[in-house]
């Protein structure tokens, strides 16, 4: 069983395709959970038509994406945990998360997994295939040879087991969240990039930032993380996408 964790927050765009795209396309036990950061568009409804279960915030305070994912791994049941991001897209599910689950299983040891990351190619710029070719090529190294442990939240599946004892993401901080993951399950198992899969999503705060100022976002939050224990930035504004083409 696979529990598939979605943080949402005003993506009624883009996450009726995604749930009803892995609910076509996934035989393999899973559940999908939506967990809305207060959502004021038709997000949680169309969550729910396309038949994910949700799990709504109601503080008073705004969620950080953290919490949002922390919450949805609450209501999870499943062995894995599965963190995607809204308009993301995996390509023939059931073979994607087999071979994960028998990396799993072939090593005891291992606690998690990330992939490639791709921009859908309709909408990938030659910026968006050279970067992330270097990104990948970067994290397949920092992974499986140096053994840190760095992850986007494009990604991340993470035993449950494992997830529940480190105490889930630091909810504390308003970006950076996935890599501090990473580096926290790396201290206690095996992390693994698998570079023959790819998860893929629109580009959209590369496109809409700018590829020079989001390197230079990820760089400095990067630092701020492994010198304070804490983003650069204050706050990680959303960033909102048309449908899927």
């Amino acid at each position: 069983m696979i529990s598939i964790i979605i943080p949402t927050l005003n993506e009624e765009s883009v996450i009726g395709e995604t749930v009803s795209d892995l609910q076509a396309k996934l035989t393999i036990p899973h559940e999908i959970i939506i967990s809305d950061g207060q959502s004021k568009d038709r997000t949680v409804e169309l969550a729910r038509s396309a038949g994910a279960k949700v799990v709504e915030y109601t503080g008073t305070i705004r969620q950080t994406i953290a919490k949002g994912r922390n919450d949805g791994a609450k209501a999870a049941s499943g062995e894995f945990l599965v963190f995607i991001d809204a308009d993301c897209t995996i390509r023939e599910p059931d073979k994607f998360f087999t071979r994960i689950i028998d990396h799993f299983q072939a090593d005891p040891k291992l606690v998690a997994v990330n992939v490639a990351i791709r921009v859908l190619p309709e909408m990938e710029t030659f910026s968006d295939r050279l970067i992330f070719d270097i990104f990948n090529d970067y994290l397949w190294i920092v992974n499986n040879f140096i053994h840190v442990g760095i992850s986007a939240g494009e990604f991340q599946m993470i035993r449950k087991s494992v997830f529940d004892r480190l105490g889930g993401y630091n909810e504390k901080l308003v970006a950076s969240e996935d890599m501090d993951m990473f580096s926290r399950l790396a201290k206690v198992g095996r992390v693994r990039f698998d570079k023959g899969l790819t998860i893929y999503h629109t580009g959209r705060r590369g496109h809409a930032v700018g590829w020079p100022k989001l390197l230079s976002l990820w760089l400095l939050n990067s630092v701020w993380m492994m010198t304070s224990g804490r983003a650069f930035v204050s706050e990680w504004k959303p960033i909102r996408s048309h449908k899927k083409i």
